[in-house]
């Protein structure tokens, strides 16, 4: 079954908050909602002018604030890279907090990426070989709290399919998965629809991200990731593409859960995930 949830990352630019982003998944009658985390104190976060959550904070208080609620952590957004010496030396302890989050508020997946571009006087070689000993320290903790690791598609060697595929092979093991965002991979000049055909047998999740066309004329094959789609799912150039997503999804019997990533607005949000639903109805 194909399930949907939101991102609360589709309030960041409009400074919302975390308690706006559950009231709009209750509204919208979802059962679960996704939410991006910071490792120690923002003052925006603080300030309530921000959704994202601080691995600081108590998670069993939020997991019973979000039980109340009647939601679900669908995933925990945990993207600082995870490639090259940065990833070594911020985002795999980064990583293991989200872990142990996710694990508390009973999340199944965490979410990493690698960067917006490549880390300078390193070799592709390199970096991926800083990167696989970053994935084994990470791994070691999902198999041991038994919350999966999905790499989603983001920077300049996530869009790039053989090197995702080489990522996705680093270890033998069900807890290392894909979180195949629809936006990023088509602003990056890919075509989603093959990425999903290709890993069908490594997704787990799904980022659902539009594009707009002058956004698309303006950026693609130029950038590698995109915050959100700024116009509704379904009214931009990448609709036919996430509908032959959510097709490829039902022929293949795909049990899991898609979100929302959108402008946080009423107009976009009802008009993203009416269109969402259809296609899941009739795919």
């Amino acid at each position: 079954m194909i399930e949907l949830s939101m991102h609360t990352d589709n309030w960041r630019t409009l400074s919302g908050s975390m308690a706006q982003a559950v009231e709009a998944a209750k509204k919208f009658g979802l059962e679960y909602i996704e939410f991006g985390v910071v490792d120690g104190q923002d003052f925006i976060e603080g300030l309530g002018y921000s959704p994202a959550v601080s691995l600081d904070a108590n998670p069993i208080r939020l997991k019973r604030y979000l039980d109340d609620n009647g939601l679900k952590v669908s995933q925990i957004d945990a993207g600082y890279p995870i490639t090259g010496p940065m990833g070594a030396t911020f985002g795999v302890r980064y990583m293991q907090r989200a872990i142990q989050f996710a694990a508390a508020v009973g999340c199944p997946f965490v979410d990493t990426t690698d960067g917006a571009s490549k880390p300078e006087g390193y070799t592709d070689e390199q970096v991926l070989a800083i990167t696989r000993e970053n994935f084994r320290q990470i791994i070691e903790w999902a198999e041991d709290y038994e919350v999966t690791v999905n790499i989603e598609t983001h920077g300049p060697y996530t869009n790039d399919p053989e090197i995702l595929e080489q990522m996705l092979n680093f270890f033998d093991t069900p807890y290392l998965g894909l979180n195949l965002d629809t936006g990023n991979t088509f602003i990056a000049g890919g075509n989603p629809v093959d990425f999903a055909q290709r890993f069908m047998s490594k997704l787990r999740y799904m980022h659902i991200k539009d594009v707009s066309e002058s956004l698309a004329a303006m950026l693609r094959g130029e950038e590698t990731g995109i915050a959100m789609s700024e116009s509704p799912i379904g009214q931009g150039v990448n609709a036919q593409n996430i509908s032959a997503c959510i097709r490829l999804l039902k022929e293949a019997d795909w049990d899991g859960v898609i979100s929302v990533e959108c402008l946080g607005t009423d107009e976009n949000l009802t008009a993203s995930i009416n269109w969402l639903r259809e296609q899941i109805a009739t795919a």
